[in-house]
């Protein structure tokens, strides 16, 4: 005699709970998270009296630290000469020389490291050139 079988129904799980809680999470974190476009390096910048100039969104940034090493927009550079310099702010792109270049340079650099990357800069085409400083304390009078 031959008995009919059970039918059985396809097992599955369903992904569509597990998904929206996935996106539900990411966009969280992406609502609940600070961006900080300031590097992390720990740079004291050399005092100077005068009115501060309003930042532009758009710019260059090259930070020398106390060691003599350079930063171009955040990102640390192989070598600490002029060639590699040169070839890092060339590959930003031409279109770059335009934008103002925001030097960060800590306050016990030496001077040459300041001065190469004026030159190196004023070679490539930057004409919008400036050095950060913090503003001095008042003195008590």
């Amino acid at each position: 005699m031959k008995f009919p079988r059970p039918s059985q129904e396809e097992i599955s799980v369903n992904l569509t709970p597990l998904i929206d809680v996935v996106f539900l999470l990411l966009i969280f974190f992406m609502v609940s998270t600070t961006f900080d476009d300031k590097t992390q390096l720990s740079i004291t910048l050399p005092e100077a009296d005068g009115a501060a100039l309003a930042q532009s969104a758009e710019q260059v940034t090259v930070t020398v630290t106390s060691t003599g090493d350079y930063l171009v927009n955040g990102e640390k550079l192989a070598a600490s000469d002029s060639k590699t310099l040169r070839t890092a702010l060339m590959a930003l792109g031409q279109e770059k020389a335009d934008m103002p270049l925001q030097i960060y340079a800590d306050a016990n650099v030496a001077y040459q490291s300041v001065v190469r990357v004026y030159d190196v800069a004023g070679q490539l085409g930057f004409v919008k050139l400036s050095l950060t400083t913090r503003e001095s304390p008042i003195e008590a009078q």
